[in-house]
């Protein structure tokens, strides 16, 4: 009897142990289809309904998984429609600003691409997604390494990433087709316009905070030209003694 007992005991123990293994697993399933639903939701409400339409662009915003860029309090709200806290002081970027910049930028699998103010890394993922490789700068040497350590994780191995100060830009690597800006200083600086390749374009917030503006630069014939975008808000670019730009 006692051995019958101890087999039953055991039956019932393996069989318990089995079915919260599956329900754990079921439970897991769930949580990342309930993060893909919610990016798509972002990507059909928050972007293409306001006017982003290239196609590789939305495809990107769809693959990225921001949640993964932000800290563990956050996750619930990575794909809601606003910036989000990464420490330091900073934060991860609205998702239509995010794709409303790749946008601008008109990126494809040819381009060398110079980000200034890496972040969390969520940027960089999305343009390491559509060209050929990302360099990107981040002055809080806490932010780059930990954004560093996220991309590499998740297997982008186009992307390097530099702590530094980004308003030098980072000579060595270019001149880039492309150079995105995250972070806003008073003016353009120079060292990013010397940067930028011959027909490279340059998207970058500029201006004083609560009063700056997206403004697109293309490179033609040497000459730079300018158009102002959107209004916008970014934290200020700040420079190697601590002063902002």
């Amino acid at each position: 009897m006692k051995a019958l007992r101890f087999i039953f005991t055991l039956f019932v123990f393996i069989l318990a142990s089995s079915l919260l293994y599956t329900l754990s697993a079921w439970a897991g399933d769930e949580v990342s289809q309930d993060f893909k639903k919610l990016r798509n939701l972002m990507v059909t409400t928050q972007i293409e309904a306001r006017g982003i339409k290239n196609k590789k662009v939305l495809e990107a915003m769809r693959k990225v998984e921001r949640h993964k860029f932000v800290s563990k309090e956050y996750m619930s709200a990575a794909y809601e429609d606003h910036p989000l806290p990464i420490g330091e002081g900073q934060t991860i970027s609205q998702p239509y600003i995010v794709a409303l910049m790749t946008e601008v930028l008109d990126p494809d699998s040819t381009k060398k691409v110079l980000e200034i103010g890496t972040g969390s890394g969520y940027q960089a993922a999305v343009l390491a997604e559509l060209v050929q490789s990302v360099y990107t700068i981040e002055i809080i040497d806490v932010l780059g390494k930990k954004a560093e350590k996220t991309l590499s994780n998740l297997g982008y191995k186009n992307v390097k990433v530099k702590t530094g100060d980004g308003y030098k830009g980072w000579k060595e690597h270019g001149p880039y087709d492309a150079i995105i800006v995250t972070c806003a200083p008073s003016h353009i600086p120079q060292p990013l316009k010397d940067q930028l390749a011959e027909g490279g374009r340059m998207v970058i917030p500029v201006g004083e905070r609560y009063h700056q503006e997206l403004i697109l630069l293309t490179k033609e014939k040497g000459m730079i030209k300018q158009k102002e975008i959107i209004p916008v808000v970014f934290v200020p670019m700040f420079g190697d003694d601590g002063k902002k730009y």
